[in-house]
């Protein structure tokens, strides 16, 4: 079938832009991110990309004609298919409103989907709508936006709702590291004024331990009772799925016309000689740890290991982190990971970069770690956290499509196989539970009324919990470099911040690329207070398309932390107020 090119929306003032030239002419090949023409809006002139492959079959508006936004201005197919556009039946406001938007890569809001599953024929008993295998950030979504669109759904957990994120991922992470932040603010409070009774302390490991688990328990449980107020049947127990969309929990078996796999993921483990010590814990494990020991080895330097090895140096612990690539959270841009590991040296963390373990020996209830530079570290207690891979227990009778360990999906969460969909984890695509979200909601609408919505992930945010925080949207400096050569580059330090500087938290930046071209925000990198905050209204910003240009026309609130945004932004033009001039 045809896909539709549009007239874009480059910026929110934008009404209509001006097609300057094809770069391609009806008959055409054309190849996914091939230039089929110029275009200019009353701010900017811009390329337009392919976003499918196949024939360019028809040129509806020609170089030189204004035309309003959205509105469709040629199509892309296949050879020989015939475009009769003038014939095609006129379609329901509603549903000519849906197809818009989809032509234009939006999101189709959820009356166009409820519309449609409004229209399914009648279930049996034993039947539903969508089966979801899995109560994880990207099962209960999925469950709950299809009951909110009037499915009749079931969900199977075969432990704890909430899965990895609110179990033994972030969550209680973040609850030790808010732990970490206190005791920081205590090691500050005497230069600031506050004379404490006694700077002495203990860790009660017992009672931090219990109020994680409160916390915990307190989301888990909130979980359940919305899958409850939204009328969703669950299940527990391991979910095995079959080729013919039954599963099968025990002796019961029930049958879905569509099933969303959202099994997540699990600990990733490496074989080496002495990995199964006692003593060598997962991420899982050492979330229940109440014995503080006197030295710990983090083998992985990614979010993980940093920001459980912040906690146990926060309570007094030595540790070493051991990392193979060449710095900590490789993912992240260079500059700000290195400014991370800069930071946390100050805290007394040792960080070893570059290195792997061969071998672990337990002997006299510690380790000694073999690195494979010669050198070794020996701690009472070692981490595993060299991330998580897709789980796949109960999906083992499943012929689906794989991308190694993963089970590969299109834009609208579907597998290989039809009305089988795979939101989360288990796609290795982004490994984030607000990623998770999305897509759960996406693959319910996608389920219950053919695939409508495809799920945008280009600039999820990602943030790591340390104190300071990190956080990052879009691309690298580097990655930016290699695909669009010149670039743009501005920094704000915390340093010149009013609310950081009265906060004591003056260390770090915000970083901002953007094409040299057009102006257009390809990646924002921040390391200092509240990142994984600021980081939300930089995603806000690139996905509405916003320009430098665009954002200098706003105002940030003073005294704030985003003014550093603000101002990192305006340095990409050479404007900011409070840096020094930019050479020329």
């Amino acid at each position: 079938m045809a896909v539709e090119i549009i007239m874009p929306k480059l910026g929110v003032d934008m009404q209509e832009g001006e097609i300057i030239e094809w770069k391609k002419q009806e008959g055409d090949s054309v190849n996914e991110g091939d230039i089929l023409l110029e275009i200019m809006s009353d701010k900017t002139n811009m390329e337009l990309e392919a976003e499918e492959s196949g024939i360019l079959l028809k040129i509806t508006r020609a170089a030189g004609e204004v035309v309003p936004v959205t509105e469709v201005i040629g199509y892309i197919g296949a050879e020989g298919e015939v475009i009769n556009d003038k014939e095609e039946a006129p379609k329901a406001d509603a549903e000519q409103a849906s197809a818009d938007l989809q032509a234009a890569g939006l999101e189709v809001p959820s009356s166009a989907a409820a519309g449609a599953a409004a229209e399914r024929p009648a279930l049996a008993d034993d039947e539903y709508d969508i089966i979801v295998v899995g109560g994880g950030p990207a099962g209960y979504y999925a469950a709950i936006r299809g009951a909110q669109l009037g499915g009749k759904i079931a969900i199977i957990e075969k432990s704890e709702y909430g899965g990895t994120c609110l179990n033994v991922g972030c969550i209680p992470t973040k609850t030790y590291l808010k732990n970490a932040e206190i005791l920081d603010g205590l090691k500050e409070a005497a230069g600031r004024g506050i004379n404490l009774a006694s700077t002495n302390y203990s860790i009660d490991m017992d009672k931090t331990v219990d109020f994680k688990n409160s916390v915990v328990k307190k989301l888990t449980g909130g979980v359940a009772s919305l899958l409850k107020a939204n009328k969703v049947t669950m299940f527990n127990g391991l979910g095995q799925v079959n080729p013919d969309k039954t599963v099968s929990i025990g002796s019961t078996t029930i049958k879905g016309r569509s099933i969303i796999l959202a099994t997540g993921s699990k600990v990733s483990r490496i074989n080496i000689p002495g990995i199964d010590s006692r003593l060598v814990l997962t991420s899982d494990d050492i979330l229940d740890l109440k014995e503080i020991p006197k030295s710990l080895a983090v083998m992985g330097g990614g979010v993980v290991g940093i920001e459980l090895g912040l906690v146990w140096a926060s309570y007094g612990v030595d540790v070493t982190v051991i990392e193979m690539a060449d710095r900590i959270i490789p993912a992240m841009d260079k500059e700000v990971s290195l400014e991370l590991q800069k930071i946390l040296a100050k805290k007394g963390m040792k960080i070893k970069t570059s290195v792997g373990v061969s071998e672990i020996i337990e002997a006299d209830n510690q380790l000694t770690l073999k690195l494979n530079d010669g050198s070794e570290v020996v701690a009472e207690k070692a981490l595993l956290s060299i991330g998580r891979v897709p789980q796949m227990n109960g999906l083992e009778k499943l012929e689906l499509e794989m991308e190694g360990n993963r089970i590969k999906v299109n834009d609208y969460q579907e597998t290989s196989v039809p009305g089988i969909y795979a939101p989360g984890d288990v796609n290795g695509r982004k490994m984030l539970a607000h990623a998770a979200y999305r897509m759960g909601e996406v693959a319910a609408e996608n389920a219950l009324s053919g695939n409508v919505r495809k799920a945008n992930l280009k600039y999820t945010p990602a943030a790591v919990y340390t104190h300071p925080e990190v956080a990052m949207v879009g691309i690298t400096e580097e990655q930016a470099r290699e695909q669009y050569g010149s670039v743009l580059v501005g920094r704000s330090s915390f340093t010149g911040n009013g609310r950081a500087i009265a906060s004591g938290e003056a260390e770090g930046f915000v970083k901002v690329i953007a094409d040299s071209k057009y102006h257009e925000i390809l990646g924002i990198h921040i390391i200092g207070p509240s990142a994984a905050e600021l980081a939300n209204e930089a995603s806000t910003i690139m996905e509405a398309e916003l320009t430098v240009d665009d954002v200098a026309q706003s105002i940030h609130g003073h005294p704030t932390f985003s003014e550093n945004m603000y101002e990192a932004i305006m340095d990409v033009l050479g404007e900011a107020i409070h840096n020094p001039p930019k050479r020329r």
